[in-house]
């Protein structure tokens, strides 16, 4: 969420940064400003009247102490009219206050300088580019068909189980994503990040906290009876351990990581862009997350490019990284690279990692903060990535390592599955 002391100082560059996006947002963020004018001069309001009444109360005890009765019941009854004044201003200012979160939850972050303009996935930049192509000849095969020639996903009885999006996972399928998961925790817990497993299911308040919600509440599935959501991601219940704490000091990096199925409706997908393991409303990921002050946020977020980096180059896949243009940077972040694995079988590149920046987008709706030098209350700055996404990273290594004999696993991953080929 925007903080409103932002709003108020710049306006124009909020309004810029909106514009960015594709948001003509002038005439809402003059709306907010008005709104925020009449709760500040309500709550004065309300502030003085809670002061008369005191004041009245200390009175009506001293008037009753000396036998002034008579005086002291007027004032009783002018303070029985200035309590319902009270009730009555206290509504108006908590009415101003929810409408004034509402507007402000509705925008999303201001994209950070860097983030080139752009309305959508064709106006990305590629910001690097490392390995080579395999050569389409040898690699023929897309995953789905090596998947069911090796036994290995069956996407059928996904579908008469559950639906289509569901995939049962088989065989050395089921080894190879139960190694790369270990494979993946390990190489955070090498890298300094401490490991959870969190709840799958988050309440309303933890997924308002991390932007899923009011914005995307389309995308995830909901457990009505209790108002639960199952998880789109891991991010939402890491970053919401934070959620309403002041971290003592200026002296933190705060760098954990878990393992989570994720749960997506995707609603609207369909097409050859689904097929296989290309979009699941059910899959696999690990996620890492970072909490840092103001002045180390750009560093982790090249650490944690580098680290997503390293995985990549660890399991012999050809890689790119996408600066995204402002029109494709997701509602929350301020600025997103995203990772993309060339799939041989497919002939397409295909996202499996996005590492983003929030800012105090995120920390100003979880309350989020910490204590500087000057024992000032500061907020926080949050970050995530995949570290990584295993469906396609798993046609990608499927598509990309296989050869006439079988599907040759990575060097790496061969301590985790036990076998160094898929025949």
């Amino acid at each position: 969420m925007i903080e409103i002391q932002r709003i108020k100082e710049n306006k124009s560059e909020v309004i810029e940064g909106l514009k960015k996006r594709g948001i003509d947002s002038e005439k809402e963020i003059d709306n907010i400003l008005g709104i925020d004018q009449d709760w500040r001069i309500s709550k004065t309001e309300l502030e003085e009247i809670s002061a008369q009444l005191n004041t009245i109360s200390k009175e009506i005890g001293k008037l009753f102490s000396s036998g002034q009765r008579d005086q002291a019941e007027e004032l009783k009854t002018k303070s029985v009219n200035l309590k319902k004044q009270e009730a009555a201003q206290k509504i108006k200012v908590d009415e101003l206050q929810a409408q004034l979160s509402n507007r402000i939850m509705s925008l999303p972050n201001i994209p950070h300088p860097e983030v080139p303009n752009g309305r959508d996935e064709k106006d990305n930049e590629i910001v690097f580019e490392t390995g080579e192509r395999p050569n389409k000849e040898n690699m023929k095969l897309a995953h789905w068909d090596l998947a069911k020639k090796h036994k290995l996903i069956d996407f059928e009885l996904g579908v008469k189980v559950t639906g289509a999006g569901f995939p049962f996972y088989r065989g050395q399928g089921a080894k190879l994503q139960r190694a790369l998961v270990s494979f993946f925790l390990d190489e955070a817990g090498r890298a300094g990040y401490e490991e959870f497993n969190s709840p799958l299911m988050v309440n309303e308040e933890s997924g308002i906290g991390t932007g899923q919600l009011p914005d995307k509440e389309g995308m995830m599935y909901h457990v009505g009876n209790e108002n639960l959501y199952l998880i789109p991601t891991a991010e939402v219940p890491l970053t919401n351990m934070y959620r309403n704490r002041i971290i003592p000091n200026a002296d933190f990096s705060i760098k954990i990581t878990g393992h989570t199925p994720c749960f997506r409706r995707e609603a609207g997908s369909y097409g050859k862009d689904v097929r296989g393991l290309n979009r699941l409303h059910q899959f696999e990921k690990v996620e890492i997350v970072r909490i840092e002050t103001p002045e180390n946020a750009e560093s982790a977020l090249t650490e944690m490019i580098d680290h997503v980096k390293g995985l990549l180059e660890k399991l012999g896949l050809q890689y790119r990284i996408l600066k995204l243009c402002a029109g494709d940077t997701g509602f929350a972040a301020a600025i997103t690279y995203d990772f993309e694995v060339y799939s041989a079988g497919q002939d397409k590149w295909l996202e499996v990692s996005s590492v983003s920046r929030f800012d105090t987008f995120q920390s100003n709706r979880l309350k989020l903060r910490y204590k500087d030098e000057n024992n000032k209350s500061r907020l926080c700055h949050t970050l995530n990535g995949s570290a990584l996404a295993l469906p396609r990273i798993v046609a990608s290594l499927l598509e990309n390592h296989q050869t006439p004999e079988g599907i040759k696993i990575p060097d790496a991953l061969v301590p985790y599955t036990g076998f160094k080929m898929i025949t």
